[in-house]
């Protein structure tokens, strides 16, 4: 109470009774008293902001608590936050700024899309193709409205385990870029080892360093399960740590990564550990309904996807064969810059992509005349660039069990129907036919001047991949006319055979055409 009384004792004395003894020491007091509080306001003002870990002093004078350091480190940090906040006011990127804050709960966008073009909530539409899907029309593509293609650009061999381009890939992304398709990718990997996925995503990130990648990169594994794939001894973990390895190296390299697999195999982590996956990856889901999109309007996938493969048996103009098809729950406005200040070279299509071409080298005369096209094919795709007659020779180089060969004529290569060509450079063809053996219906007289005798034989029988039907036994005759296409899967029954040139008689919805007959093969 002492201060208490001081108090009544300083209160007391009267304006009238004060000695004059009392009140120099009572104004000494007083400023001093000022001085000293000056200078711990000053003091404070001045430390709030300063490092004292070097302040030999810094020790002597704080005699905080443990529990008092704590506080004041938690204030120092609530100001820190309310200082960027109003910085935040005045930056454009504000809110998007990344803090150091390190643990398990994290925003994954910027890992999901890694590229350097804005995404949108817009649904686009795409294909994705590989060299199986043959030389492709992609202005014709272009014009029938897909706004993407997922397009392979390799694969690991199951053998060796060595990594190859699909011989199709440079020029399929030359030509989508080229007539504003928009870009993405896949690789289909059979990677044993986390260091192999990443070994395959530093090639896929090279491989496309020179094209406008806008769309992600996805990781494709199949055929698992299979006695003869590498990766048959591998556990479910195993191969999820492998994908991740995959994709991550991808984000790292700067394309937006993405994970493709069957339904069944991600549904209730059937395959994968799809959890793991989607928690940071974009997922490529296909899922095949008996009604395809839009009448089917979404995948019944329960799982999160953002992309959408519907079908595998997709028409789209510019491309001969069945080709998937994809809906993607996102799209780009604008267009990535390749990576690469390096110009793409200009690439042609491979002409071999749908067949596999054995290589011989021999000497070869045509039986009597065949065309020589730059591709291997009677489409309305393929020129025509050469006639080979009979004694005239050219330089055989391949031949393809589908029934090509590939030959060197005049210093370019070309392809022929190997049933036409032979090695008897010796040959003689058969003689012409007369008037009226042309009007004689087992598919003489087509012109060529051959009498094309058939074999009557009766098997039912289906294209290996497809073949044209002809109204006659040529492709030479122009009233050979295309009347239809004999597809995989699709029989008719075979009613002759003519071995001496290659030619087959079939029945076909109550017609009588004539095929190839290597084309062919035995559906029973």
């Amino acid at each position: 109470m002492k201060k208490y009384d001081d108090d009544l004792e300083f209160g007391s004395l009267n304006e009238d009774s004060r000695d004059s003894r009392f009140i120099v020491p009572i104004i000494t007091v007083a400023v001093l008293l000022a001085i000293v509080i000056a200078a711990l306001v000053l003091i404070g003002k001045n430390g709030k902001n300063k490092d004292t870990s070097a302040d030999p002093m810094a020790t002597e004078q704080s005699e905080t608590t443990e529990a008092e350091a704590q506080t004041t480190e938690v204030m120092g940090t609530i100001e820190a936050t309310e200082s960027a906040e109003e910085a935040d006011a005045d930056d454009p990127q504000g809110s998007n700024m990344v803090g150091n804050e390190t643990g398990a709960s994290v925003d994954v966008t910027a890992l999901l899309s890694a590229g350097s073009v804005a995404e949108s909530g817009e649904t686009t539409f795409g294909i994705d193709v590989a060299r199986y899907q043959g030389t492709i029309d992609w202005s014709q593509v272009a014009a029938s409205g897909v706004q993407f293609a997922m397009i392979r650009v390799g694969y690991r061999t199951q053998k060796t385990g060595e990594i190859v381009a699909d011989s199709n890939a440079k020029y399929n992304m030359q030509e989508a870029q080229v007539n504003g398709i928009k870009i993405g990718v896949y690789f289909f990997s059979t990677a044993v080892t986390e260091d192999e996925a990443v070994q395959e995503a530093d090639w896929v990130a090279d491989y496309i360093s020179q094209y406008q990648i806008t769309y992600p990169v996805a990781f494709n594994c199949e055929g698992f399960e299979n006695a003869d794939s590498r990766q048959y001894a591998m556990t479910q973990s195993e191969r999820t740590d492998m994908a991740i390895a995959f994709l991550n190296e991808i984000y790292n390299r700067g394309y937006t990564p993405m994970f493709y697999a069957a339904k069944n195999e991600m549904l209730g982590d059937a395959k994968w550990d799809t959890s793991r996956i989607e928690k940071t990856y974009k997922i490529w889901v296909s899922q095949y309904p008996s009604v395809p999109y839009p009448q089917t309007a979404q995948s019944d996938y329960t799982g999160t996807h953002a992309m959408w493969q519907y079908t595998n048996q997709g028409t789209v103009a510019g491309i001969s064969k069945p080709v998937d098809v994809d809906i993607a729950y996102f799209g780009y406005a604008g267009t990535a810059d390749a990576k690469s200040d390096v110009t793409p070279e200009t690439v042609g299509a491979d002409a071999e992509a749908l067949m596999n071409f054995s290589d011989v080298n021999e000497t070869v005369t045509a039986k009597q005349s065949t065309n020589l096209r730059n591709i291997p094919s009677q489409g309305s795709d393929a020129t025509v660039v050469a006639t080979l007659q009979n004694g005239e020779t050219a330089t055989r180089t391949g031949v393809s069990s589908s029934g090509w060969s590939r030959v060197s004529y005049n210093g370019q290569t070309l392809y022929a129907v190997s049933s036409y060509l032979t090695t008897d450079l010796g040959y003689t063809a058969p003689a012409a036919n007369t008037a009226a053996e042309t009007t004689t219906t087992d598919g003489s007289g087509s012109g060529d001047g051959l009498k094309t005798k058939f074999t009557a034989c009766n098997d039912v029988v289906t294209a290996k991949i497809e073949v044209n039907l002809r109204t006659l036994p040529s492709v030479t005759n122009p009233d050979a006319a295309v009347v239809a296409v004999l597809k995989n899967g699709e029989t008719v029954t075979r009613t002759g055979i003519n071995t001496d040139y290659g030619w087959s008689r079939v029945d076909y919805n109550g017609q009588t055409l004539y095929c190839v007959s290597s084309y062919l093969t035995s559906a029973q």
